[in-house]
Parts: structure tokens; C-alpha cells; sequence
């Protein structure tokens, strides 16, 4: 994950060919939900076609399968995705992963999008890696999951590919709606209960309003047992001398809540203009890390359970804000669609240094508790306008422009406390204050078309050109972050870049039944300033975009009756100048390695047998890894894997469902996750120690789920990770104040244990 108090320290120290497109890697669902394969729709080429018309890997969940898989958040889904990994320590804090594409630097290599607003920090200025914010999905009308770069058209920070969330829009002439409520118990911890409610609301003919809300909370299994902290405190008569802290006993710390809502109002006066305006609120609020404290080596739990040693309560409060307006106009040839978007994230952070700072100072300042508050903060306008043709028998295409303004800032503090409380040590002077505003500015241009040479085969050809310019400043004061703590202001630093990317994408037809692909893309992620002093002569003060080619083979079908569909693809990635974070001399700074490569492929196999039963099978095969050496203090060398980015990972899920009296549907289904051994980020000081990276074992999860729908009323019970898996999704680094734990230890992010609970929907 993305260390925090870095800039703190840089300152101070065959059948086949006779099928039918297979259209989605969506799992079983109800009866009332499925369709023909050929009625789902996409907008991954930001204009609706069928999946078979789309010449590259995608997947798409429905709305309806996340509502049966209880799939609220990043973890709940990602087995429905192939290839689609997660890196996240808590709530609030996701970094996403495709086909590999990781080295753990600032700057996100997925996007993310909700319908037409583009979501997240474009720069690196900001953490935008750790902030994709798992939006809710509750009343999503599905998720898009495309894999490869998006740079043709989705711009920056797609090179592995994008996710985006497409919700419901308003329905004219119709009022209806929907309530949920329910309620979970975690192994070993507290219970969790959650709430939600959709209405849509006409208001005349060619207006209508629709709203939803939600709130979840998820109960601690985590405690604070006391662990006593051992630290250096030398003096002249004992310079191998110690102190012991002790840390507070508390129950569950690590309990979290999510919620908002989402408003929407639809004017369609015509069939030739639509304007939809939108608001999307979320608050998610955490408290300690999802991270238990574990053997540095073989990365076991301590102490027979899920505990961490907590000095200074901890949380983390993000709140999410975006606004769009999309409005189209159908002028006969075309259509002109205008996005406006307007978002906001504003992050408060309250982090726990004890054990890390005590250690770093060495007992100079005594032996006090330590936190460290941090604010982050960004906003970002975006305008796009586009033209797209309509539908032609020869060529389709779409041309368009893009701004986007972005403002961000990090500010961070050190304070010391009297241990076993929150007051301040008196007598000490300020330790550090810093601050880091940061501006990015883009415009880009782009066009894609399709030209159908003839019913068997077509070309999809896109060019995009970006031109991004960015500014970061820097002040600072305190003892541990200037010379004599006095405030500094450091010179601005800048930074720009000129970038085209492209996409070619050949398609051949077979018959209705089934198509073939390939692709051709290139993908890039924007560089940017390193706002670091001027003695900091040895650290560059900008660091360089880095791309990726990608090259791309698959092929959909299904037969004709639906009862067999595969979706299965293979890819070769090239990633060169790639961006990780690192230490040089005494600074964090944002660098550039050299070489990465990702091979692999993905498949999605759906059978139904009989009428009512359902499998699905997906999985990914990965082979992410440093083709050259990533630079001495960043520990990678060529051939390390690519963190997270397992190299195998196979998602199994089967249901029953069959009709009784009354219009009673009941349903019976299960699903099974597995994931291959990994790398943890790289640790420069693991790897002197034991001549390689850190390993992350292989785990698997189950999953069960029962219901019965009545109509208007769908019960359902389930129970995730029913095996009580240990899954690690994240292991701090030794170097950085992420690992704040005693005795040379690690925390490390797990699973959240066995989950049963229980859900009421009800429709009106």
C-alpha cells in the first residue's frame, strides 16, 4: 500500500465456431433476471453496443447477481472478475489490479468511472492509487470491467484497464422502488447491520426523479491486546538501553461504516435530447486497519488471533462527492454528447506512530505516544464533448475533446501525547507541520471508428493526444522537518507531458454465432514534480510517464441455445519507464524503474445443463515481472513478480433455483475463490536479509448463499468466507511508519472472517 509520513521524511531525515457470443462474465441470477445474451448492453466504447461488438476483454455483473452475492464492495466482487486483483489494508483505502500491472507507486493504473464521470486523481500528487473509493452498488444497473489499456479513449491512469459503475437512470412515466434491510455476525467479532431504499418518482411526461440511500455497518474483529512495545531509548551510561510502552486493550477496533446516496433527475422532451443531471454522496468511515500483527517471516499470526497493538486510536474518514451533467442531442448524423463533472474526495486520517517514531528518534524526544493527522484532499473538473455517429452498415465513428482541472493537497503533522492519552507532551516545540498543493492540468483530443469491410469481418481503429502540465509546491516547519524547525517554503516544481496513444482492433465474424478478436493498444500514466528541498540534490526533481503496449487475442461464442458460453482471451504487455515510490539518500520520492512484462490470459465458461442450473467458471493466468532491475533501494530485481499479482486465480460458482406453489422461487448456490502464492510490495531490506521477496501464501474462500423469491419479497441468507480463510490482501514494507509495530514485526491486512447473515428486499 501507499506508505504514509513520506513526506514527512523527505523533508527531515471448432464446436466453438457454431456458437452464439458468450456475452458477460456474470454469474447465476434469478429467473426474472435473465436475458438473451445479446440484449446486455455496454458503454465501453462510450456508445451503447451489444458485448459482441466489442472487440476486446470485458466483463460485465449485473445489478441483479451483485444484489444475490450480498457484493457491496471491492472484495465482494472480485471473484465475479478474472483477473481483477485487490491490494486494500482497510476501508477507504483500494488499490485496484489488472493483469498484473502493479509496482506499488503512488499513481493508479486502473480507472474508474461512474457512468460518465471519471473518478480519482489523474496525478500522483495525491495517493490517487489507494483512493478508488468502493463506491456502493446498491441500484447499479451493472459493473463494466474492461481489461488492457484505455487510453484511446479513457486518457490517463488506465494502462491495466478501467472499472466503471453504471447506475440506474430515472424512469419516465413509472413510480416504484425498493427496501432492504439486514443483518451479519462475524466470526469472533461484532455484529454488523445494513439499510437501503431506491424510489423513482415521475414527474409529468418528460421528467422523472429517482434517489437511493445506504448505510452499512461492519462490525470490528480486531483487538488491542496490550502488546508491549519494546524501544530504544540509549543513553551515554547505557547506549543499549530500552523502554517499555504498553498499548491499550480494546475490543474490535477495526469496525467501519459506509454511507450515502445517489440522486438523479432525467429531462427527456423528445426522443432527440436528453439531459440527466446526477449526485453521488458516500462517507466511509474506519477506524484501525484491517491488519493484524504477524511473523516477518513466514507472516503467521501473533498471539492465537486477530490482534494488533494499538498506542493512539486510529480512523480514516473519506468523503466522496461528484456531480455530473450529461445531456445528448441526437442532430440526425450523430449524436453530441456533453459530460460535465465536478468531484471532490476529502480524507481525514489519524494514524498511530508510536512504535515507529520512537524507534526512528531513538528516545531523543523521551518516550511518548505519537499520531499523525493527515488531510487529503482533491478536486477535479472534467468536460468532454464528443460526436458519434449513428448506426451505419459501413462505418461507425466518434470523435471528441477532453479537459480536466485538478487541485489536490496532502497535509500532514506529527504530534507527541502523554502515553494512555490524547493530551500533548508539554514543553515540546511544534515537530512537524508540511503541506503539498499540487495542481494538474490535461487536454486531450480523440477519435475511434469501426469500418465493416464486410458481415464477416470489421477494424476498430483510435488515436487519442494528451498534453498534461502539473505543479506541486511544498512548505515546512518543525524540528523533524527543516533544519532548526523554522518555515521553509520550497521553489515550485513542474512538470509536463505530451502522450498519443492508440488502439487497432481487428474482428472476425464467424457467424452470428461467435467472433474472434485482436487488439493492439497502448496505455500511459502521467510523470510528475517531486516537490522535495533543494539540498535534496541527488533526487530528480520530476519523474517520467510510463506506458505499456499491449497485444491481445480472444475469442467470444456461446451455442445456440445458451446452455454453453466462453468468453477466453490471451495478452502480452510490454511496460517500460515504470513508476515506483522509493528512497533515495533520506527522501521518499516518486521514480522511474525500467522494464515490466505481463503475459497471461482470462476465460469465463458458463453451462446450464438443465433449466434452473447454473455454473460459471472464470480464472486468470499472470506472469507479471521485472524485466530489468528496479533500482537498488526499491529491492526489485529483474524477474521478481510484480506485487499482488498472483499468478493464478480460479473462481468456481454454481446455483439451483426451481418453482413452487404460489409463484415461490427458492435458490441454493455456492462459489469458491483461489488464489496462487504472491509478492508483497518490494522491501529492499527483506531482500538483503533473505536473497529474494517477500512470499504471500495461496488461500481459498467459500461462499454460500439460499433464498427464496416471492415476488415482491426476496429473502436470503449467506455466509462468506465460510472456511475462515486467512487471505492476506496486504503486507507493510519494514522501511516505512505503515508498519507500526513492535519488535521488528509486521501488519499485515487479512480477510474478513466467517460473515452469516440475512437479508429482506421488498418491492413497491
Amino acid at each position: 500500500m501507499i506508505t504514509r509520513s513520506i513526506l514527512l521524511f523527505s523533508t527531515a531525515a471448432s464446436a466453438l465456431l457454431g456458437m452464439t457470443p458468450a456475452m458477460s462474465a456474470d454469474t447465476a441470477a434469478p429467473a426474472a433476471d435473465q436475458s438473451a445474451p445479446s440484449d446486455i448492453i455496454v458503454t465501453a466504447q462510450k456508445r451503447e453496443q451489444t458485448l459482441i461488438d466489442v472487440p476486446q476483454s470485458i466483463s460485465v455483473i449485473s445489478g441483479a447477481t451483485l444484489d444475490l452475492q450480498q457484493a457491496s464492495s471491492f472484495q465482494d466482487y472480485l471473484k465475479l472478475v478474472p483477473g481483477l486483483q485487490l491490494n486494500q489494508s482497510q476501508p477507504g483505502t483500494s488499490r485496484l489490479i489488472l493483469r498484473g500491472l502493479n509496482t506499488g507507486g503512488v499513481a493508479s493504473t486502473v480507472a474508474v468511472y461512474v457512468d460518465e464521470t471519471p473518478f480519482g486523481s489523474s496525478s500522483g500528487q495525491v495517493n490517487g492509487a489507494i483512493l478508488s473509493s468502493d463506491f456502493d452498488t446498491f441500484d447499479v444497473a451493472r459493473i463494466e470491467v474492461l481489461r488492457g489499456p484505455q487510453g484511446t479513449l479513457y486518457g490517463a491512469n488506465s494502462l491495466g484497464g478501467l472499472l466503471k459503475f453504471v447506475t440506474n437512470e430515472p424512469e419516465l412515466g413509472k413510480f416504484g422502488g425498493k427496501v432492504r434491510g439486514g443483518v451479519e455476525t462475524t466470526d469472533g467479532g461484532q455484529i454488523g447491520y445494513s439499510g437501503n431504499a431506491v424510489v423513482n418518482i415521475p414527474l409529468g411526461e418528460t421528467l422523472a426523479f429517482r434517489a437511493s440511500g445506504y448505510y452499512h455497518r461492519y462490525g470490528g474483529y480486531i483487538d488491542s491486546i496490550g502488546t508491549a512495545a519494546v524501544i530504544p531509548t540509549p543513553t551515554a551510561a547505557d547506549p543499549a538501553a530500552t523502554t517499555t510502552l504498553a498499548s491499550a486493550n480494546a475490543k474490535n477496533i477495526n469496525s467501519s461504516r459506509t454511507y450515502g446516496g445517489r440522486a438523479s433527475l432525467l429531462f427527456k422532451p423528445s426522443d432527440a435530447f436528453k439531459l440527466r443531471l446526477s449526485a453521488i454522496l458516500q462517507n466511509i468511515d474506519a477506524h484501525a486497519p484491517d491488519t493484524v500483527e504477524s511473523n516477518p517471516v513466514t507472516l503467521a499470526e501473533l498471539y492465537g488471533s486477530h490482534t494488533q497493538s494499538q498506542f493512539v486510536p486510529e480512523h480514516r474518514n473519506t468523503a466522496s462527492r461528484l456531480y455530473n451533467a450529461t445531456a445528448d442531442l441526437d442532430v440526425g448524423f450523430a449524436t453530441l454528447t456533453s459530460s460535465t463533472s465536478y468531484g471532490t474526495l476529502d480524507q481525514h486520517i489519524l494514524y498511530d506512530e508510536t512504535v515507529y517514531l520512537n524507534e526512528a528518534l531513538g528516545g531523543a524526544l523521551g518516550t511518548p505516544y505519537f499520531s499523525e493527522p493527515q488531510l487529503t484532499q482533491q478536486h477535479k473538473f472534467t468536460q468532454e464533448l464528443r460526436l458519434a455517429s449513428s448506426k451505419s452498415s459501413f462505418i461507425s465513428w466518434l470523435v471528441g475533446g477532453y479537459y480536466t482541472h485538478e487541485t489536490g493537497k496532502i497535509v500532514q503533522d506529527y504530534n507527541a501525547l502523554t502515553p494512555g492519552s490524547l493530551a500533548p507532551v508539554a514543553g515540546l516545540p511544534l515537530l512537524a507541520h508540511v503541506e503539498l498543493p499540487s495542481t494538474y492540468n490535461e487536454v486531450a483530443g480523440f477519435a475511434n471508428g469501426t469500418i465493416y469491410f464486410s458481415p464477416k469481418f470489421d477494424l476498430t481503429l483510435g488515436g487519442r493526444y494528451s498534453h498534461n502540465w502539473q505543479h506541486a509546491d511544498e512548505t515546512a516547519e518543525g524540528i523533524l522537518a527543516t533544519a532548526g524547525g523554522a518555515l521553509v517554503t520550497y521553489p515550485q516544481t513542474r512538470s509536463s507531458d505530451n502522450v498519443f496513444t492508440f488502439s487497432a482492433s481487428p474482428k472476425f465474424n464467424f457467424s452470428k454465432h461467435a467472433s474472434l478478436y485482436g487488439r493492439v493498444a497502448k496505455g500511459y500514466r502521467p510523470g510528475g514534480p517531486n516537490p522535495l528541498p533543494a539540498e535534496a540534490s541527488a533526487v530528480p526533481r520530476t519523474y517520467r510517464s510510463d506506458s505499456v503496449m499491449s497485444y491481445e487475442v480472444g475469442l467470444k461464442a456461446e451455442t445456440a441455445d445458451h446452455t454453453l458460453s466462453i468468453d477466453v482471451d490471451a495478452f502480452h504487455i510490454d511496460w517500460k519507464h515504470i513508476q515506483l515510490l522509493t528512497i533515495v539518500g533520506a527522501y521518499g520520492v516518486n521514480a522511474n524503474g525500467g522494464k515490466a512484462q505481463s503475459d497471461g490470459g482470462e476465460f469465463t465458461i458458463t453451462a446450464k445443463p438443465t433449466p434452473g442450473l447454473t455454473f460459471v467458471a472464470n480464472g486468470a493466468i499472470t506472469h507479471a515481472r521485472l524485466k530489468e532491475d528496479s533500482g537498488i533501494l526499491s529491492g526489485g530485481l529483474a524477474g521478481d513478480a510484480l506485487p499482488y499479482s498472483p499468478k493464478y486465480s480460479v473462481n468456481l460458482d454454481g446455483q439451483y433455483e426451481w418453482a413452487m406453489g404460489d409463484g415461490i422461487k427458492p435458490y441454493v448456490g455456492a462459489s469458491l475463490r483461489f488464489l496462487s502464492k504472491q509478492n508483497g510490495d518490494y522491501d529492499y531490506f527483506y531482500r538483503v536479509t533473505y536473497g529474494h521477496q517477500r512470499q504471500i501464501p495461496s488461500y481459498e474462500v467459500v461462499d454460500l448463499r439460499a433464498g427464496a423469491d416471492f415476488g415482491r419479497f426476496n429473502l436470503e441468507v449467506y455466509a462468506k468466507n465460510v472456511n475462515n480463510a486467512l487471505g492476506r490482501t496486504s503486507v507493510a514494507s519494514t522501511a516505512f511508519a505503515a508498519n507500526n509495530v513492535p519488535d521488528g514485526n509486521l501488519a499485515v491486512a487479512i480477510l474478513r472472517p466467517r460473515t452469516v447473515g440475512v437479508s429482506l428486499t421488498a418491492g413497491f
